[in-house]
């Protein structure tokens, strides 16, 4: 095992090396709003690498945050937080996770890429303490303080999305989407779940977070799935339905690809207000630090977004072979660009929340951070203001302090409402989850579950049958990712 002090030095050669090529005078907020600037690719002959040590958080110190808002914690002594879920009940599910061991080693990259997720998320040489696993935190007298902790589900295979409806708990492993009872109030789930439906998680995983999401109408659940590789470099076989977006039925497990060409698609939401899904998709390396942004979108029935011939619409990626000028001009440009290497993985609107008046319409992002540039980026929850369901400002950064110089005390990840309105924070390098709410105290009036829109489901018109609205759709109601030929490249971002 290579030493991490030497490891570090081998890590500053390559980011010295490769920092000449780099524009260090670059405005990444140039980057940020649905019409970016995209300098011309320049892909580095050694890509630059910067590396945030995880240091960890001491005591006393929590991220900091906005006159008008005020942060505590929430939950300590957690192992790899990802993801945060509130239940209708205000009870808060947080899914721990590491990802799987399934991805290929094609060029010399690869073969640090394990070391660089290690260090990322506060790795060490000691015993690693057990992941993968669903804790529940109750505050039952709403104040903002957990009352019980009960570890619900252990030993899943690398869980990240998670919904509750009708007494049923849905989980997304890296593998399959599970169904297991569960009523609300319950502090253990001794059943054994239910398969819904099997998901890509192999051999080859490259992106391991499969996100969950429950329709408005109730009827589906929308599941993301991840590209299997950076730009395609394992052959289009290996990203068959991947770098795509499923609608699952609920009862059935019938599925078919939704939207497509979204590279790693994470935060799924459905706008409270118009009822529109939405992501934050992470977008592909090694064309230079300042490409290609990170963004956010609305999800359209059957669009094609570009990975991998082309980004942000129509921009061709030069390095994918062979060229495919027939889904490049199929693909459309996101709504949301925002900044290059950013690293989003989490997406909460704050529409019927307590948190004031700056922040009461829009979405908070989960930025988890860069590594993969010769200047940090990200490493900070943002606030992107929205008016009649759309983006309509600048975002801005709103819990922040994660970055210390060269040294992370810790990585935002998933981003929820709880059951008093408060935003919590899911802090995978810190292992803790942190709330944010409003300085003058204001709660919500009862707790509203992260799906509650579901429970006015009488009121909606129902959804199209599986199958319909895609132009891909197969008999069985799954799809296939379109061009499926084989291409060589490269790439690779931590999660």
């Amino acid at each position: 095992m290579i030493e991490y002090s030497t490891f570090r030095a081998l890590l500053g050669a390559t980011a010295f090396i490769a920092a000449p090529l780099a524009a260090q005078d670059f405005d990444v907020s140039s980057q940020i709003g649905p019409d970016p600037v995209l300098p011309e690719p320049d892909p580095p002959f050694i890509a630059g690498m910067k590396i945030a040590e995880v240091i960890g958080w001491q005591d006393g110190e929590t991220p900091q945050v906005p006159e008008g808002l005020t942060v505590s914690t929430y939950a300590t002594d957690l192992v790899n937080p990802r993801t945060v879920y509130t239940l209708p009940n205000g009870d808060v599910l947080v899914v721990q996770a590491r990802g799987s061991s399934g991805d290929s080693v094609t060029r010399p990259k690869d073969l640090i890429r394990g070391w660089i997720m290690s260090i990322a998320h506060g790795g060490s040489d000691g015993p690693e303490k057990d992941s993968n696993l669903i804790t529940l935190l109750r505050d039952s007298d709403r104040d903002g303080t957990v009352d019980e902790r009960h570890d619900l589900l252990a030993g899943l295979n690398s869980p990240f999305g998670v919904v509750w409806y009708q007494n049923t708990l849905y989980v997304a492993a890296t593998d399959a989407i599970l169904a297991y009872p569960y009523q609300l109030g319950q502090n253990e789930i001794a059943e054994e779940p239910t398969i819904l439906t099997p998901l890509p998680g192999g051999p080859i995983n490259h992106h391991w977070t499969k996100d969950l999401v429950l329709s408005p109408e109730g009827a589906h659940l929308f599941v993301s799935v991840g590209s299997n590789s950076n730009i395609a470099e394992n052959g289009m076989e290996a990203e068959k339905q991947r770098a795509a977006i499923w609608e699952v039925n609920r009862e059935t497990g019938a599925y078919r690809v939704f939207a497509e060409g979204l590279r790693n698609p994470n935060g799924l939401t459905f706008h409270p207000d118009t009822g529109v899904l939405w992501t934050v998709v992470n977008e592909r390396d090694e064309l230079g630090p300042n490409l290609v942004p990170d963004y956010m979108t609305s999800v359209q029935d059957g669009a094609f977004y570009g990975w991998p011939w082309s980004y942000y619409g129509q921009h061709v990626d030069e390095r994918v072979y062979p060229p495919r000028p027939d889904m490049v001009e199929k693909a459309i440009p996101p709504d949301y660009a925002l900044s290059s290497h950013v690293a989003p993985l989490g997406l909460a609107f704050s529409n019927g929340s307590a948190l004031p008046e700056p922040y009461a319409n829009g979405a908070f992002i989960g930025e988890h951070g860069s590594w993969n540039r010769d200047n940090f980026n990200g490493y900070h929850v943002v606030f992107v203001p929205f008016e009649d369901g759309r983006p309509s400002g600048i975002a801005q950064a709103v819990v922040t302090g994660f970055l210390d110089g060269d040294q992370a005390r810790g990585r935002p990840v998933g981003v929820a409402i709880d059951g008093t309105g408060a935003l919590l924070v899911a802090d995978d390098a810190g292992n803790t989850v942190w709330r944010i709410a409003a300085a003058d105290g204001s709660v919500t009036d009862q707790p509203v579950g992260t799906d509650e829109h579901a429970r006015n489901e009488a009121d909606l018109e129902p959804a199209a049958p599986d199958g319909e609205g895609s132009d891909n759709a197969l008999p069985d109601g799954t799809s296939e990712l379109p061009g499926a030929s084989g291409s060589d490249s490269e790439g690779s971002d931590p999660q």
